[in-house]
């Protein structure tokens, strides 16, 4: 598995990582679509939920969207390894989803 680096000016994520944080930063349609899914999980699921969505508007919040979507699709998109990827946030003291 492969993950796209991140690359954030501040060293933190330009959406906040709750609901309200995360409906404003969607796109469009996609808003409604969170708030849906969101409305119809199961308690046990509701983390999950936010934790995809919250990725979802990282993108959407990105000023470099479309250049990243266009790269992606061309296979141009540098990447790295999850292993590298989760030691490199630990090197850096930053938390993982589940810790």
């Amino acid at each position: 598995m492969s993950v796209q680096p991140s690359h954030h000016t501040t060293g933190h994520p330009r959406v906040p990582r709750n609901p309200d944080g995360i409906a404003a930063a969607l796109r469009g349609g996609r808003r409604m679509e969170f708030y849906r899914e969101l409305g119809q999980a199961p308690i046990d699921q509701v983390e999950q939920i936010l934790n995809r969505w919250w990725c979802e508007a990282e993108l959407d919040a990105d000023p470099d969207q479309d250049r990243i979507i266009a790269a992606a699709r061309s296979g141009t998109l540098p990447t790295v390894t999850m292993a590298d990827m989760m030691r490199l946030r630990r090197e850096r003291g930053g938390e993982l989803p589940g810790e």
